[in-house]
């Protein structure tokens, strides 16, 4: 929250420059069109009605979001330091949000302007995150940023199969070392 300002300068940049725009949607809209796209079986993505509408149109007392323009087609490959060189098709990615209507950043903005001006160069993360890599890579390739190298690790579970995690089940390192592990 500290530097909320940067990453809505950011967010104003990318619309300045045609790497963002307002999407005017009301929820009720959002509603209605999840609910049609699970009804006919596909993706409930934002069906990206604003991407190419004037703000002019926009309706009165709405305020509007920022959305990332994502490509419409091709592929991004992402080379990833453990799982290889990972692929996906565009047509997976959506226009996701980068800033709210009440003017906060969404984590997946914030993210990438905080590693961007830490100079961070490698993100190690549970391969849990892997697809946050292809949206981050969409800010890193709209500000024309380095990407970092990022390596996704399997998952550590717990012995009911699900994910070890701060609230579940998470033990030290230390706790692995005396069980032998390396």
């Amino acid at each position: 929250h500290e530097r909320k300002d940067r990453h809505i300068e950011i967010a104003h940049r990318m619309l300045e420059e045609g790497q963002a725009y307002k999407c005017y949607c009301t929820p009720a809209e959002l509603d209605e069109m999840r609910a049609k796209a699970k009804e006919e079986g596909l993706p409930t993505f934002y069906d990206r009605r604003w991407r190419d509408k004037d703000p002019s149109e926009a309706p009165p007392g709405v305020d509007p979001v920022i959305r990332i323009k994502a490509p419409l087609t091709g592929q991004t490959t992402i080379h990833d330091e453990v799982q290889g060189d990972v692929t996906i098709n565009h047509e997976q990615l959506d226009d996701f949000i980068i800033l709210r209507s009440d003017g906060s950043p969404t984590y997946m903005l914030a993210v990438v302007v905080d590693d961007h001006d830490m100079g961070v160069t490698h993100v190690m993360r549970g391969d849990d995150h892997l697809n946050n890599a292809f949206r981050q890579k969409l800010i890193f390739d709209a500000m024309n940023w380095n990407v970092p190298v990022f390596a996704h690790l399997p998952m550590i579970l717990g012995q009911d199969g699900s994910k070890l995690s701060k609230r579940h089940g998470a033990v030290s390192l230390e706790v692995f070392r005396q069980l032998g592990y390396l």
